[in-house]
């Protein structure tokens, strides 16, 4: 599999504050990563250094395999398009103007293309209104179509559903995944709504204080998200050599408490520790969230 973007012990340092701190992100053709951080773990810096708006203090980057100090990275940049934070548009002109501008700025050699782009985003019918009079959903999804003007292959996109409505979600939630599925456009996107990523992601990045601490696949983390017992036992230390001699994954809660994640038969996996002489005084199964993981990941990484 290509790998669309890699990132080696990534810092950016500004005076005594590090907004990343040896952050390594690895994206396959074909993903949509889900980058998951509290405001100021460093999701806008990474992103902004990736498209070349910042320069990084340490460490290095390379999209498709072109390192950031080659000279041949901003010809692979055209590659990319990105939202970050807000979309570049202008209030006074229609969305078809907006297109026309961004054609004009990226060299585009003719027009063609782009009442295909409007119809994409579905603003195929706004006419001659101007984008001040827009929805925000409907500004937003403009910002994707400029983002796409020179047909890129890899999209970035800075927190694309902060602030619509629930219909305007959706919608957004709908492009995401068409883009994604028709186009074969890879895609990072950093989003602080995580139940509406959870329905998008393929893969997932966890950012915390300028460090990637996890990346798990949508397969994998679906797995442990669905499955997951919380054992209440008098041996700790017995069930946790028990667990690392047979790579369970767990995490101790505290000095009875164990969490174990994975598919298992319930009655076969007692029966299994039973044989061991390791005795469960309390067992409860629980369903998982995206934002449970996250928030126990950062408060504690998981032993795999």
């Amino acid at each position: 599999m290509e790998t669309v973007l890699q990132t080696n012990n990534l810092e950016k340092k500004y005076k005594d504050f590090k907004a990343l701190n040896g952050a390594n992100i690895h994206i396959e053709k074909g993903a949509i990563y889900g980058l998951i951080g509290k405001n100021g773990a460093g999701k806008t810096t990474l992103i902004r250094i990736i498209c070349g708006l910042q320069e990084p203090t340490n460490g290095d980057f390379s999209i498709y395999g072109v390192n950031n100090n080659d000279n041949n990275i901003a010809n692979i940049r055209k590659r990319m398009g990105a939202i970050i934070e807000s979309p570049s548009i202008y209030g006074e002109m229609s969305a078809k103007d907006n297109l026309i501008e961004q054609y004009k700025l990226v060299g585009m050699p003719s027009l063609d293309g782009i009442e295909e782009l409007l119809e994409l985003v579905g603003l195929e019918n706004t006419g001659k209104k101007c984008v001040k009079n827009f929805s925000l959903g409907m500004k937003q999804r403009l910002g994707i179509a400029i983002a796409l003007a020179s047909n890129p292959d890899f999209l970035i996109l800075d927190e694309p559903i902060n602030g619509l409505d629930p219909q305007g979600i959706i919608e957004m939630r709908e492009l995401i995944l068409r883009l994604n599925k028709e186009r074969r456009i890879t895609i990072l996107i950093s989003s602080h709504y995580l139940d509406e990523l959870s329905k998008i992601a393929t893969h997932y990045g966890f950012l915390d204080k300028g460090s990637i601490i996890k990346e798990i696949s949508s397969v994998e983390l679906m797995e442990r998200m669905e499955h997951k017992f919380t054992l209440k036992v008098n041996n700790l230390k017995d069930f946790v050599k028990y667990f690392e001699e047979n790579k369970i994954s767990y995490e101790v809660m505290d000095n009875r408490t164990i969490d174990v994640y994975g598919k298992y038969n319930l009655s076969k996996f007692i029966r299994d520790l039973s044989k061991k002489n390791l005795i469960v005084d309390e067992i409860h199964e629980t369903e998982e969230s995206l934002e449970n993981y996250y928030m126990n990941l950062i408060g504690g990484i998981k032993n795999d």
